[in-house]
């Protein structure tokens, strides 16, 4: 994401969490430098300080930090840190301080560009998954928490007039990819000679979407302003409001069987992987598929990496980061 905004001087705030250890997210941070005015910050992004962004004189704010671990949520751990609000406090962008809350440091961006998932949809079996469906039956914690956020932004933009775009995220993998993520799970089982663990018997499919699309795609949307849909009022439907609120999906609509992901890997690294076949985990969906042909026709989105180049770019990032 950094180095799709080039020449904009991002300013990154990674929160810690278990699935991501310190020292990788320091190791990205030091190795994407300073030719991309990146200032890297070790804290957690909910208590970064107000000056820290409103100095800079950005007028776009956008957020991808959460706590993303969905498997880990069934621990007493995992659910009490889903149940926390993710990323940032919202009314921190309000344009104006809110009159509830006078002690509240804003920063009065101009626009809200923020990180959905594709587990809102839960266990939808209408594929392909489209922003209009209904997305009142989530299947974790971790879709619950993404939901209720997606309704505080649309608040906040009715309250504030604050334009918002909430972005659903379809199994983004790729270089600097999450370790709890299968595709960073089962590379290291495999060099280490380790079986995998592949739910559902394989049966699975996913929308996998490189890391690259993903970016540019993000950065499309950070050119584009929420404006309200005329004559529209705000009651129509998720997929259209009557105040400075939009809501994207952003995949590869171009789904994969695990297996078939399985075989990319093992192509990648030249091994053949011993597997585990088991039961469909709680909290999971069977298949997942984006629709995305709005950002298409407001961005002109496009992915364009097939899953063998994907997966063969994430195993060369990770030989050469783990020296393995």
């Amino acid at each position: 994401m950094v180095e799709a905004l080039d020449g904009r001087r991002p300013l990154a705030i990674h929160g810690y969490f278990a699935h991501q250890p310190a020292a990788v997210s320091a190791k990205a941070a030091a190795a994407l430098g300073v030719p991309f005015g990146f200032s890297a910050h070790a804290k957690d992004a909910r208590r970064v300080p107000a000056d820290e962004l409103r100095d800079r004189g950005e007028r776009a704010a956008c957020v991808v930090a959460c706590n993303p671990d969905v498997r880990g949520e069934f621990t007493r751990l995992g659910v009490q840190t889903q149940l926390v609000p993710h990323g940032v406090n919202l009314t921190r962008f309000a344009p104006v301080r809110p009159p509830e809350a006078p002690t509240l440091e804003v920063l009065a961006v101009g626009r809200l560009v923020y990180a959905s998932s594709s587990s809102v949809y839960g266990n939808n079996r209408d594929l392909p998954f489209a922003e209009s469906q209904n997305v009142d039956h989530p299947v974790s914690l971790y879709a619950a928490t993404k939901k209720a956020n997606e309704l505080m932004a649309h608040t906040y933009s009715h309250l504030f007039g604050l334009p918002t775009t909430r972005l659903r995220f379809f199994t983004v993998y790729g270089p600097w990819g999450r370790p709890d993520m299968a595709l960073f799970q089962f590379t290291k089982a495999m060099i280490e000679g380790r079986p995998i663990d592949v739910f559902n018997r394989g049966e699975m499919m996913r929308d996998f979407t490189y890391i690259d699309d993903v970016a540019a795609g993000t950065v499309r949307v950070l050119d584009r302003v929420a404006a309200p849909d005329a004559h529209i009022p705000s009651a129509s439907g998720p997929g259209h409001t009557g105040v400075p609120h939009r809501v994207f999906n952003i995949g590869n609509d171009d789904p994969v069987m695990l297996l078939d992901f399985v075989e990319a890997i093992e192509a990648a690294l030249g091994v053949t992987a011993e597997k585990n076949l088991l039961p469909l985990q709680d909290g999971d969906v069977p298949a997942t598929r984006a629709d995305v042909s709005a950002l298409a026709a407001w961005t002109g989105f496009a992915p364009a990496t097939p899953i063998g180049d994907g997966v063969a770019r994430f195993v060369a990032w990770y030989r050469e980061f783990y020296h393995a």
